[in-house]
């Protein structure tokens, strides 16, 4: 290879390397060589002598859920862009997520990308382990690992505002159990400082909790409310999936989206947009968190990031209004 692009066997390691340092038209003669030669690199052999495999892990929940479906594949072309293959695991409770961090480095990734819904602030000495890992998703954790959190508060806040702006006065909110610091806490917190913002009253009846966050969830408790004779002019639901079920649930019961009752969600699932009416959410900007998680992890593969100073960023969102609120 180096005698026929007429350099040193040093110039083309550094070019099949993409060392920087190395002229263009120098890497274009190598590159040309390559071509002529139909030379393929190894990656297989070049990351066992870096003691690496280009593969990293990404735990989630639910590989069938919209949203983690999303997820994924922004961390796929993050991976991608940087030369990496994802392999993908459902976790789906507690016991599953801490097995992924204990076996991820026998299911030799070079560092894992763990969205944890079943672990707490009590399990984060497990996340003390001898390959990198950064946890995407909910603010939770206090460390040891990187982090980069879902705009939890500061996007509930918001999209109950938009939905006071919109004249609504008895907003109702579908949750989960709120036991600890998760996603249901924090997007509660967030609604009740938007009421309290617009000097509404926090009334416990609109606040209605679920065992599950998905369409069938929303749609069943959606016909539930209107049976009851609750009086709810909006509805900020914690995910899109119980956003569109709501959407069901309210026409079954004839009631008018958004002339009657106003609905809005939080993930932007692409489904969000072909509802009719089509549904107002949060967009958590997945790309961008995606992007930031990888970064990060490359970083702690490539030993850029010192081992100390763990980074908990939190990623951007902007509201998406559309038919259901009016828009």
């Amino acid at each position: 290879m180096a005698k026929e692009a007429g350099v040193s066997p040093m110039t083309v390691s550094n070019v099949i390397n993409d060392h920087p340092n190395v002229r263009p038209s120098t890497r274009e003669k190598v590159l040309e060589a390559m071509a002529r030669l139909d030379y393929r690199v190894n990656l297989a052999a070049r990351n066992l002598r870096k003691g690496r495999t280009g593969v990293i892990g990404l735990a989630v929940p639910e590989v069938n859920s919209p949203y983690y479906g999303r997820l994924a594949a922004g961390i796929i072309a993050a991976a991608e862009r940087r030369n990496l293959r994802v392999g993908i695991e459902q976790t789906a409770s507690r016991e599953n997520e801490l097995d992924a961090l204990s076996l991820s480095r026998n299911h030799q990734y070079d560092g894992l990308i763990l969205t944890a819904a079943g672990m707490s602030q009590a399990d984060s000495e497990r996340l003390k382990v001898d390959h990198p890992v950064v946890v995407l998703g909910d603010r939770i954790f206090g460390g040891p690992v990187d982090h980069v959190a879902m705009p939890n508060l500061e996007a509930a806040r918001a999209a109950t505002r938009h939905l006071v702006e919109r004249g609504c006065r008895r907003i109702a909110i579908l949750c989960g159990a709120v036991e600890e610091v998760d996603t249901s806490s924090l997007r509660l917190t967030g609604y009740r400082q938007a009421l309290e913002a617009a000097g509404l009253p926090s009334d416990p009846t609109l606040i209605q909790q679920v065992g599950r966050f998905g369409m069938r969830e929303g749609a069943q408790r959606a016909r539930v409310m209107a049976r009851s004779g609750l009086d709810f002019d909006g509805v900020f639901c914690i995910t899109d999936s119980l956003a569109m079920g709501v959407l069901r649930g309210l026409a079954d019961a004839g009631i008018q989206v958004p002339e009657q009752v106003k609905v809005i969600g939080f993930d932007n699932v692409s489904e969000s947009e072909f509802f009719i009416p089509s549904l107002s959410t949060v967009d958590p900007d997945h790309d961008g968190m995606a992007e930031r998680a990888v970064d990060l992890l490359t970083r702690r593969i490539e030993q850029i990031q010192p081992s100390t100073g763990h980074r908990d960023l939190v990623g951007d969102f902007s509201l998406v209004v559309r038919e259901s609120t009016g828009g």
